[in-house]
């Protein structure tokens, strides 16, 4: 189970930090993904982070703003948003794969996902 959270409404330059709590697996061996969707269009790949942290990616359009991390410890992962746009005004959700220690991107590769916290920027 995944409990993303932290949305809120902000104004554009303004920063959150988005958290995603999971249970029912061992956390420490799974990817986790962000994702998010916009009114009226798909859901996209934000960032996902390894089971160790070791490996992070991140979409183009958020390289630079946005930093993903874990703790494994507390089975949460976080996504700090700074410098926010309108454009990233949508609602985001945290997603894990079925397959545990495998590095995966495509939205269609996770198979389990929180119910999404929205995000709205104002201008």
């Amino acid at each position: 189970q995944l409990q993303a959270s932290g949305g809120g409404l902000v104004q554009a330059g303004d920063s959150l930090r988005l958290s995603c709590a999971a249970s029912g697996r061992t956390f420490s061996s799974y990817v986790m993904g962000w994702f998010r969707q916009a009114p009226g269009k798909e859901r996209e790949f934000v960032s996902a982070i390894s089971w160790s942290g070791h490996l992070i990616s991140y979409a183009d359009s958020v390289k630079g703003r946005f930093t993903v991390s874990r703790d494994n410890a507390k089975n949460m992962v976080y996504l700090q948003i700074n410098s926010l746009k309108p454009e990233d005004t949508a609602v985001y959700y945290c997603a894990a794969p079925k397959t545990p220690y495998k590095f995966v991107r495509g939205r269609y590769e996770y198979d389990y996902w929180g119910q999404g916290t929205l995000v709205t920027v104002s201008s």
